[in-house]
């Protein structure tokens, strides 16, 4: 089946198949009417290249400066929630792949696996995401857990005060932690190919709760946080810390001055606000707001190597990818994300070529899209 992967397109049609439908609109759902998510590609697709000809572009680099180190691809993996939910093991997948690529592993909050195999696994490539919720108590708690687990990077995801309603998934009955009622297990009974290497694995949790004295609810509102949990965490953390989910140019402004280390332009998939703009026509200008030094981060929308490439472009200096990942891994396990990875690069390093460049650091990709 891994053979039939030839795009992250294919990796989702695929992974349609075979996962059971909760599952599958869990992964790709978005909020509301999923206008927002539509405008994400459509803003993507209104950016055209400027190709270039008759430039050697024979030896070409991925690789990319990232805080300090060299990556060998030029994006990493977003944090996502209960990936062990698109195939058993999928969290491990991933860090296999982040320390083969030396790319950061976004570790979840609420992944399915706990946050200290997952940093050894990623051979110390990994970052710890982090959702400030209720009082902030269990919050700061894992970011304790965090830092003895050797973690050196937090993100600090912002863009949750609320979460987002997402009818897909609502009409399943999707909850976390995970249940199991008459109308999953027909679901289920539908699908048994993931039925059977699923949960015969047991039923996928959320591993870094159990711990004393947290209770995380998925529902719990997170609206309490505010800049003094910002200063908090930023005087608590000496390691690298990014911010996750900003928007506005003004923001993105006070985020640089407060002192976090890099900004994550994303609207978390059009998973939380229908109305939210496209992070991809943004991007510009939080880049012109906050300098050309400032690092800035970007993921949602990203569906192939040319939408990687833009993203540089519009003035990324490290991309991250998510869903896609989990289509890959329930499409064909491992080798199913080893493959469509090495599509992503290939599409990356052929459009390289087509705009007659030979990195993704290169001066000339400021002009490489028609303005």
């Amino acid at each position: 089946m891994t053979a039939n992967i030839h795009s992250s397109a294919d990796a989702r049609a695929i992974a349609r198949r075979r996962l059971p439908w909760m599952v599958f609109d869990y992964i790709d759902g978005a909020a509301g009417q999923e206008t927002g998510a539509h405008r994400n590609r459509a803003a993507f697709d209104t950016l055209a290249f400027r190709p270039r000809i008759l430039r050697d572009v024979s030896a070409r680099s991925l690789g990319v400066p990232l805080f300090g180190a060299q990556t060998n691809a030029p994006f990493g993996i977003s944090p996502m929630g209960m990936c062990n939910l698109s195939g058993p093991g999928a969290d491990l997948m991933l860090a296999r792949l982040a320390a083969r690529e030396k790319v950061p592993l976004g570790v979840s909050t609420v992944a399915s696996t706990a946050m200290e195999p997952l940093i050894e696994a990623a051979d110390g490539h990994a970052w710890f995401q982090l959702y400030f919720s209720g009082d902030g108590t269990g919050t700061f708690k894992l970011v304790e857990r965090a830092k003895a687990a050797g973690y050196e990077t937090i993100i600090l995801t912002v863009d949750v005060p609320e979460v987002g309603r997402r009818p897909r998934e609502l009409r399943h009955g999707f909850t976390m932690p995970f249940k199991i009622g008459p109308r999953q297990f027909i679901d289920f009974a539908l699908h048994p190919r993931w039925s059977l290497t699923a949960l015969f694995k047991g039923r996928p949790q959320m591993a870094n709760f159990a711990m004393p004295g947290y209770k995380f609810d998925r529902t719990e509102s997170r609206a309490k946080a505010n800049w003094d949990t910002l200063t908090r965490l930023r005087d608590m953390w000496p390691g690298k810390l990014v911010v996750k989910g900003v928007l506005d140019a003004e923001d993105a402004v006070a985020l640089r001055d407060a002192g976090v280390d890099a900004i994550q332009v994303s609207s978390h998939g059009a998973r939380q606000l229908e109305g939210a703009p496209a992070p991809i026509a943004v991007l510009p200008e939080i880049r012109a707001a906050v300098g050309p030094d400032m690092p800035l981060f970007f993921d949602t929308g990203l569906r192939g190597g040319e939408d990687v490439v833009k993203a540089y472009a519009q003035g990324a200096n490290f991309t991250f990818l998510g869903r896609i990942l989990q289509f890959a891994i329930a499409g064909g396990g491992e080798d199913g994300l080893h493959r469509l990875w090495d599509v992503l690069r290939s599409e990356t390093s052929i459009t390289l070529a087509q705009i007659g460049l030979t990195s993704l650091t290169d001066d000339g990709l400021t002009d490489a899209l028609r303005r």
